[in-house]
């Protein structure tokens, strides 16, 4: 048998080149994850000073949340599909709802208008942390100057 350079490399690069057409498990599941769709609820205003599991103080007046389904100090986008609003919040806190993907604060809830509802169907979507920051700034400016008007 002679034996030479090819024959060692082809197995190797058709190998690779296997790799490269195929995504990986953990590149599919990451993508799945990036978005969620299912029912919003808000935190109960009992939970107001508590620490959350980031060791953040919660206050119902941010724009943070609570999900299963999103590392925590995730930024993500929650529509909700009931009326097209939309609002940004920062995850740091797990939930108890197996039922629901998403906790929101009574502000993030307001901006989605479903308070009096209790419940709403969103999609959550991961967003990167520049883009989340500039949208929560922006939210939190609307609150103030609409209070500035009252």
């Amino acid at each position: 048998m002679l034996w030479s350079w090819l024959t060692f490399s082809l197995p190797v690069q058709q190998q690779m080149l296997e790799q490269v057409q195929q995504p990986t498990e953990s590149v599919i599941a990451l993508a799945e994850k990036a978005q969620k769709t299912g029912i919003a609820s808000y935190y109960h205003e009992k939970f107001e000073g508590r620490k959350t599991a980031t060791g953040d103080i919660f206050d119902n007046d941010n724009f943070t949340a609570a999900s299963n389904f999103f590392k925590l100090g995730t930024f993500v986008k929650v529509t909700n599909l009931q009326n097209g609003k939309v609002v940004y919040v920062k995850i740091n806190d797990r939930m108890g709802h197996s039922s629901r993907v998403i906790d929101l604060t009574v502000n993030a809830a307001k901006k989605l208008k479903f308070v009096n509802r209790g419940l709403t169907k969103v999609k959550i979507e991961q967003v990167p942390v520049q883009e989340a920051k500039r949208h929560i700034i922006a939210q939190s400016n609307m609150d103030a100057t609409a209070s500035a008007t009252l």
